[in-house]
């Protein structure tokens, strides 16, 4: 990857070692479930992934709800499932709530390679997932949440490599705990901003200061009174104006523009600004 002002950049032939790996993991498990970012519950979604899943069963767990607007991810968890005719389940690392839930619909998603197994006469074994996703949308945060009070992990199998080692979760269900990345080839700009904006793209693809005036001109009305406020902005929401503001000045009273752009992200990663979806409903 190498910096540019105006453009985005990572290299496909990253992208293609990454989903060789995939695949093959992908022979090894019943199910997958696909992790978004609440943030980003759209443009966080591989384009492929249904043909790189090879129709692999899966669901999408969006995490990261406590970052945005409860009632507005609802219309989006909406709209995914009829779109894509999905279980959709939204989580936080922050607790443990849902986990029976994110358990039962993998168990249920995997039961019919295990019918079919037990069909040929094999006897009963617990469901094998998966867990893929962008960089950065939570997936090591989901293992862990899912790993947390599992103490077996089970020797290897057929097949797998010494580093890759399968948790039993429960009697009912395995999870493979190495899971594949699933790096995005985009040539869309604005999606590819909008997953820098999240740190979905790693910081040595894109300048701060380009990122952090994207993200100033995408906000909506309302996101742009919430940054202002936060900020504490009268005037038009600029970088400029911003480190004003906060007196992040260089030498000579020049607003240190590198810096300020650090600080909005940083502030806007971590939810400190407020809650927001950053994708539109089609």
């Amino acid at each position: 990857m190498k910096k540019d002002k105006t453009h985005i950049h990572w290299y496909p032939g990253h992208i293609a070692k990454a989903e060789r790996k995939l695949k093959e993991q992908l022979s090894l498990v019943d199910a997958v479930i696909e992790v978004l970012d609440a943030r980003l519950p759209l443009s966080s979604i591989y384009d492929n992934i249904s043909g790189l899943l090879n129709q692999k069963p899966r669901f999408l767990l969006i995490n990261k709800s406590d970052l945005v607007d409860k009632n507005e991810l609802d219309k989006f968890i909406k709209y995914l499932k009829n779109t894509f005719e999905l279980t959709v389940i939204s989580t936080t690392s922050k607790n443990s709530k849902d986990l029976n839930i994110i358990v039962k619909e993998a168990v249920r998603l995997a039961e019919p390679k295990i019918q079919a197994i037990m069909a040929k006469g094999l006897l009963r074994r617990p469901a094998r997932i998966m867990i893929v996703g962008l960089p950065n949308v939570g997936k090591s945060s989901i293992i862990n949440k899912l790993t947390h009070s599992s103490k077996t992990k089970t020797g290897a199998k057929a097949g797998v490599t010494r580093q890759q080692q399968w948790v039993r979760i429960n009697p009912e269900l395995e999870l493979l705990d190495t899971p594949g990345i699933i790096p995005m080839k985009q040539e869309d700009q604005e999606r590819a901003r909008k997953l820098a904006f999240v740190n979905s793209v790693g910081e040595n693809a894109y300048s701060n200061d380009l990122v952090a005036r994207e993200l100033l001109s995408c906000l909506d009305e309302k996101q742009t009174q919430v940054f202002k406020q936060y900020y504490n902005i009268e005037n038009d929401l600029t970088l400029e104006n911003i480190a004003i503001s906060r007196k992040w000045m260089k030498q000579g009273q020049e607003p240190d523009i590198e810096r300020t752009s650090g600080y909005i992200l940083k502030d806007f990663r971590e939810g400190k600004i407020g809650k927001f979806i950053l994708d539109k409903l089609p």
